[in-house]
């Protein structure tokens, strides 16, 4: 049980830190006036950059992040489908920071 834990806790730290801090600084790099915008527009900024697949992915993902830390269900099906959708949801956040990387590499490397 102590490896899913720690699954489900890197899952949502992965998630959240890609919503909170790589999007608004991607978009501050490519001097995109959002700052001060909702994370909605963002979000469909990000998907005509083409760094997002579709805002629909992204907004999956974060519904499954949801599960884990406002849900607490008893039912054990529950919680293993669940545990289930986050396995899957793993590749589409992998898919969603490679189309970062050469972002990420170009302004490591200014």
């Amino acid at each position: 049980m102590q490896d899913w834990d720690q699954f489900l806790l890197r899952f949502t730290k992965w998630q959240d830190a890609m919503g909170t801090r790589l999007f608004p600084a991607t978009l501050a790099y490519l001097q995109e006036p959002y700052d001060d915008r909702p994370m909605l527009d963002k979000l469909h900024r990000l998907e005509q950059l083409g760094l997002l697949s579709s805002v629909a992915d992204w907004q999956c993902v974060r519904a499954i992040r949801n599960h884990f830390a406002h849900d607490y269900p008893e039912d054990d099906a529950l919680k293993a489908a669940y545990l289930n959708d986050a396995v899957a949801a793993v590749q589409t956040l992998s898919n969603i920071f490679d189309r970062f990387r050469p972002i990420i590499a170009k302004a490591m490397s200014a």
